[in-house]
């Protein structure tokens, strides 16, 4: 990498934030509070990007999160906490202290006894999380919460010894939930639901499965189907709500194949 090329384009984009935030307006007015939410969608807008696999929309949207983590920085040299380079040798320096197969004398040879050390020096860190699930942000979705919960407790042994053993426990979940339907105990079959959900998520970690992916290609694979069964119907001048549920289903099978 030709850090030279790099540094002088980091150091423009300094500047304008320093331009921006000493004469526009809005740039001016805005906090970390303010920022947080339009972080968060920049994140969502990043994450759509990737699943899309545009690679001109990834480098725009990796610039507005780029660009919202100097504004954070820039706000808080003004109330004299931090400055960016405190962030990139904070960075530094915690990449450097968990990679200690790369910087240190540790062996590493595969990528599950890298993440195991890593979890294992979080928890040993001074600054750092206190207990194995402390480091899991409150504010997650829940399924992407689900995923980081299992990925730290197997880095610490918690885990099945044979991955072909969550299929049990999905087929325990599953029992159980049924049982809680057919006694219509609303309480119940929520958790129950939840606890099947749970393994799902655990059988994807398994596997290798990303399930915020997964779920998300779903969606969109449904939003493209039900929008040709619908647009059809319009071009026949037909309604939804006036057809038969095999009528529909008839032109579902043909979005599938134009899905193909």
């Amino acid at each position: 990498m030709d850090n030279k090329k790099h540094l002088p384009a980091f150091e423009r984009l300094l500047d304008v934030m320093d331009e921006l935030r000493e004469k526009c307006p809005w740039d001016r007015e805005q906090t970390i509070d303010s920022l947080r939410t339009l972080s968060i969608e920049e994140t969502y807008e990043l994450s759509d990007a990737i699943i899309r696999g545009d690679f001109n929309d990834i480098k725009k949207e990796l610039g507005d999160l780029l660009l919202h983590i100097i504004f954070y920085s820039k706000i808080a040299v003004e109330q004299e906490k931090f400055d960016i380079s405190d962030v990139v040798n904070t960075l530094c320096d915690k990449l450097i202290y968990r990679h200690p197969h790369v910087f240190g004398e540790v062996e590493a040879d595969s990528s599950g006894e890298v993440i195991k050390n890593w979890e294992q020096l979080k928890i040993k860190e001074k600054d750092g999380n206190k207990t194995v699930l402390s480091g899991v942000p409150a504010s997650l979705p829940a399924l992407i919460k689900a995923g980081r919960i299992q990925d730290k407790v197997a880095a610490v042994g918690f885990d099945w010894e044979q991955k072909e053993q969550v299929w049990d426990k999905f087929e325990e979940e599953k029992q159980e939930l049924l049982h809680e339907i057919n006694e219509m105990d609303e309480y119940r079959m929520e958790a129950e639901f939840g606890d099947l959900l749970f393994s799902m998520v655990n059988a994807a970690r398994l596997y290798g499965i990303n399930p915020e992916t997964a779920l998300e290609r779903t969606n969109r694979k449904f939003i493209s189907r039900f929008t040709y069964l619908e647009n059809k119907t319009i071009r026949q001048g037909r309604s939804l709500k006036s057809m038969t549920l095999d009528e529909m289903n008839e032109i579902w099978e043909e979005a599938k194949q134009h899905d193909e």
